[in-house]
């Protein structure tokens, strides 16, 4: 029975499900339904940062716990395990690496972009909050619009395309960014 199981697990390749967009786009609601439907273990940070440090950014420990989960996530996926990484990824870069280090490890990696305007954003925002106080954390509209100064918007190539660009100058690979940009991604 046991190699039966090894036996199936070997014949398909993994995915890596990388959830992009802002906060209050339904990241994390897509995310939930995803791990039940695709039985995918779910890496979900603004679910971890409060238990563990009391506050939602704790300097700088956000980014050491996204290189855990990157770190986590590769491993599930040279186990054959499906996993959602449920960050928001805002920037080109960072996707284009979690897609190199997927790809590293023999998986797929689909980019799950969810747009959404303004209002709405800011209305999710504020129920979200009002709702569950302990377990998320305040947005100023100034941080709202920080935030979507700051997004990348992926486009359509981006999304679709199976090419994925060199890493930035000074990057051999995008193992080596990856390691600098999520602390901890990597050892």
């Amino acid at each position: 029975m046991l190699d039966d199981l090894v036996a199936n697990v070997q014949t398909r390749r993994p995915t890596m499900y990388v959830m992009v967009g802002l906060p209050g786009a339904g990241k994390t609601v897509l995310a939930r339904e995803l791990e039940v439907e695709r039985q995918t273990l779910r890496l979900t940070p603004d679910e971890w940062m409060i238990p563990i440090f009391g506050e939602p950014e704790a300097g700088g420990k956000r980014d050491v716990l996204e290189g855990r989960f990157v770190w986590l996530a590769i491993r599930a996926l040279h186990l054959g395990m499906n996993v959602i990484l449920d960050f928001g990824v805002w920037g080109k870069d960072e996707r284009s690496a979690l897609r190199a280090l997927a790809a590293d490890a023999g998986a797929n990696c689909e980019l799950v972009y969810l747009a959404v305007d303004e209002a709405e954003q800011r209305r999710r925002i504020r129920v979200r909050f009002a709702d569950a106080p302990g377990s998320t954390f305040e947005m100023s509209d100034d941080d709202l619009d920080t935030f979507r100064r700051q997004f990348q918007v992926p486009n359509r190539d981006e999304l679709t395309s199976s090419q994925i660009d060199q890493p930035p100058a000074g990057y051999s690979t995008w193992k080596a960014w990856a390691s600098e940009r999520w602390p901890s991604s990597t050892s």
